[in-house]
């Protein structure tokens, strides 16, 4: 493909999302805009800290003591 088709693939992949979310009512178009979760509907403020993450760990990578 040459760059002018994926740029044909994107634009169209853009205006096919944009054809979607127009048929959507405002308070449905705008929670699908929110941005969350594609699994659960979670929003962003609602995920917490990351529960795997090693403050410990991170600090030794770093090379900081304590």
């Amino acid at each position: 493909m040459t760059h002018r088709d994926y740029l044909w693939c994107a634009l169209n992949l853009l205006l096919d999302d944009e054809e979607a979310l127009s048929r959507l009512c405002p308070g449905c178009r705008a929670e699908a805009e929110e941005g969350r979760c594609p699994v659960c509907g979670a929003t962003p403020g609602d995920w917490g800290e990351n529960g795997g993450f090693d403050e410990r760990k991170f600090r030794e990578l770093r090379g900081e003591s304590g």
